[in-house]
């Protein structure tokens, strides 16, 4: 609640930090006031002039007004500008694509860090990777990132299973298995039987793993469709673990079985007249999330590359493939009515019942759906179809940290990583706001963007 951090302040361990600014961005340890700004916390609340202090990277107070600081303070005069906390992507596939160039062969830890600090450049915190990830690379990856990866926003990433072999659309899992086979590791767990399936959740939980991403999806009849008999066991001890289990499905008949069983979550909307008031009311009393994904079918039509959004980390070449007439995308999207008011029926009822709803991209599986980008975009689709700025802005900041289990992040709060973004203008006012980044703190340090984009933007 706001009233909770008027004039709050709370001192936390480590060195009192008075370091000089390197190169015009803030260490880790130097304390920085934000002032006069416009404060939107995060979980539906907002402080129309504020300030917010941070120390030893972390928020250590949100005020009403003015707030106490240490005399080395440096301060950001925040007139004008709007802060909201850094944002975080629940569905993505990393490591694939690399300077517009798509494939396997692209995973290594280096495409992961390029990844992750174009979602910095673009104001996220974290992404989370959603089943296609060599689990040894990702856990050590994880380990040693805030050390040699400070510019990186967070990674994030489950275990992937499905019916033996499957899972993936069928381009993609070509590419998952040639990962599999270079690094030796695992990324796709099939699952063949009741028992086996209760024992690989019990060897993700043993590996440290927190999630798991199961494929409920027949491919268009390419591929089978995991049974219940599978995913209920699967789901059960996952549960008894503490292991969460998150969803692609296709058809919303199969969501009532799948939240009985007791899954956390689904990365597809795949939203519809389908979609019922019962559905959407069992989604919220099971207390599951839900991720419309509505992006990645539209702006694939789109001609983005000609967006000085994207331009700026994105290799001349690589945009003008995403750009013109040239690329087969258009300058002006059409829009079918009657899906754009069956998409809004669906989000409402969602919305009506209570259900979180998580921003969520899909970007990776397939070429030319860029990371962070496509964050920014499905905002404004989510407010197109009915959401507000602020349930949009929620969707990206508290909900995905609350369901994802980052404690830290994802609220302007005391005691929270001090990973925000400073905004020119107000977001509130208009969503294509979030595009107006003026400075980015991740964990209280202060990326370097253009030096993020120089090297994005370089030719390979």
């Amino acid at each position: 609640m706001p009233g909770t951090f008027d004039s709050m302040r709370m001192k936390l361990s480590g060195l009192a930090a008075s370091l000089l600014l390197i190169s015009g961005f803030v260490s880790a340890q130097e304390s920085v006031l934000i002032s006069n700004a416009r404060l939107v916390i995060g979980d539906g609340s907002v402080i129309e002039s504020g300030s917010l202090l941070i120390e030893d990277g972390a928020i250590s107070a949100v005020g009403d007004g003015a707030i106490n600081a240490p005399n080395s303070v440096r301060v950001i005069d925040g007139s004008g500008k709007t802060v909201i906390p850094a944002l975080i992507d629940g569905h993505a596939h990393l490591g694939y694509e690399a300077a517009g160039v798509w494939g396997g062969h692209n995973y290594t830890p280096e495409t992961l860090r390029e990844n992750l600090e174009q979602y910095a450049w673009y104001g996220f915190a974290a992404a989370f990777s959603a089943g296609s990830d060599p689990d040894i690379m990702a856990q050590e990856f994880q380990r040693t990132q805030g050390e040699a990866y400070p510019d990186a926003a967070r990674l994030l990433f489950a275990a992937g299973m499905g019916p033996d072999g499957q899972g993936p659309n069928d381009t993609f899992l070509t590419e998952v298995v040639e990962v599999e086979e270079r690094t030796g590791q695992t990324i796709l767990r099939g699952l063949t039987g009741p028992e086996q399936a209760a024992m690989q959740a019990r060897e993700v939980a043993d590996r440290g793993i927190s999630f798991i991403k199961i494929w409920v999806d027949d491919r268009g009849g390419s591929q089978a469709k995991l049974a219940p008999e599978l995913y209920r066991p699967l789901i059960a001890e996952s549960e008894r673990l503490g292991v969460k289990v998150f969803v692609h499905h296709q058809f919303p008949e199969d969501m009532p079985d799948l939240l009985e069983a007791g899954a956390a979550g689904f990365l597809h909307g795949r939203f519809g007249d389908a979609y019922t008031d019962e559905i959407a009311q069992q989604t919220a009393a099971a207390g599951a999330f839900v991720i419309p994904n509505l992006g990645l079918g539209e702006l694939r039509r789109e001609a983005i590359g000609d967006d000085p959004f994207l331009r700026a980390v994105m290799p001349a070449e690589a945009a003008n493939a995403l750009a013109g007439p040239d690329s087969g995308r258009q300058a002006s999207v059409t829009r079918d009515a009657g899906r754009e008011a069956s998409l809004s029926a669906s989000l409402a009822r969602l919305l009506d019942a209570g259900v979180d709803i998580v921003l969520g991209t899909d970007a990776g599986p397939l070429p030319g759906h860029p990371f962070g980008y496509s964050g920014h975009r499905e905002l404004e689709i989510y407010v197109r179809l009915g959401m507000t700025p602020m349930q949009a802005l929620v969707a990206a900041t508290s909900a995905a940290a609350r369901h994802l289990d980052l404690d830290d992040l994802g609220l302007l709060a005391p005691g929270n990583s001090a990973s925000l973004v400073i905004l020119s203008a107000n977001p509130l006012e208009d969503i294509r706001n979030t595009r107006s980044i003026e400075r980015v703190f991740l964990a209280g340090r202060e990326i370097d963007r253009e030096a993020i984009a120089a090297r994005l933007s370089a030719s390979p």
